[in-house]
């Protein structure tokens, strides 16, 4: 009784902790995005779908669109880049430890440093631009930050900076786990490095692809903070994501039943990218289990 009860009593707290402050508050969340609130929370229910009011706003499907944009050059940039550093590292390069740890670093910092210090180096006047220009390549312009068009790119650039380190070491993580008496024979076959690659070692790296891709979708989706470090959701509503609508809509316009809805939209493409992928965990833990 004691190794069964013991576990789950001191446990207890966090998991009630987690229920309320994680669960209760995704409930609480749910139930306002059918609600009549605007400035503050209220529990009357709303005489119209705050969800159809949401599909019709044009601010919303531009910040899905941004989305869109954002989240497949983010992640398909990160994951190549991420590969291809782990194929490099796994060379058995000399000082091998000090550049996983160069990449790695990025991780560490926060998303507000990352958007801070992006900020600086894109900013024409004082960043990359000016620098090039007084290297004498005066006719040099690189004002992506300040264009409507091109702002979204600058989102994509300092978010793969941070996170293909990390994606580093999903894939070096998957690459020293290869049987290496599977690479010996190939190489005494006579195949080709790059063909070894193509062919035997990145189709078992299945694991780290889909790892890299839930993680990275899912931050796709929730980021917020780099995006107002970084461009302030701006020029106007360039880079607006659906993390920034939904504040917006909440904290700044008062509608607050249609940031909530917003809000379980988020949670509902998040829980679209995270729970096959939990499901499949769970089956090969069984899988494993005697």
């Amino acid at each position: 009784m004691k190794n069964r009860w013991l576990p789950a009593l001191v446990l207890s707290p966090s998991i009630i902790m987690v229920g309320i402050c994680v669960y209760g508050f995704i409930a609480f969340t749910f139930y306002l995005s059918f609600t009549a609130s605007t400035i503050l929370p209220t529990m009357t229910l709303a005489t119209e779908s705050n969800y159809e009011r949401l599909f019709s706003l044009r601010n919303f499907f531009l910040s899905v669109k941004n989305l869109g944009v954002f989240s497949v050059l983010y992640i398909v940039i990160s994951m190549l880049l991420g590969m291809f550093l782990a194929i490099l590292i796994d060379q058995r390069i000399r000082a091998e430890s000090l550049f996983r740890s160069i990449f790695l670093y990025p991780m560490a910092l926060s998303f507000i440093v990352t958007g801070t210090a992006w900020k600086w180096l894109l900013d024409p006047s004082i960043g990359f631009e000016r620098t090039m220009r007084l290297m004498g390549f005066e006719n040099f312009v690189f004002d992506w930050i300040k264009d409507g068009e091109m702002a979204i790119y600058t989102v994509v650039i300092a978010a793969v900076w941070q996170t293909s380190g990390f994606v580093m070491a999903l894939f070096l993580a998957g690459l020293r786990g290869i049987d290496g008496e599977v690479l010996n024979a190939a190489r005494v076959d006579g195949a080709k490095n790059w063909r070894i690659y193509w062919r035997v070692i990145i189709p078992q790296l299945g694991p780290s692809f889909i790892s890299s891709f839930v993680i990275l979708a899912h931050m796709a989706i929730k980021s917020y903070d780099l995006v107002i470090a970084l461009t302030g959701g701006g020029p106007g509503r360039a880079t607006w994501l659906p993390s920034v609508f939904m504040y917006q809509y909440t904290f700044t316009r008062n509608e607050m039943a249609v940031g909530a809805a917003s809000a379980v939209v988020m949670l509902i493409g998040i829980a679209i990218v995270v729970i096959p992928y939990v499901r499949r965990e769970m089956r090969l833990n069984k899988g494993v289990q005697p």
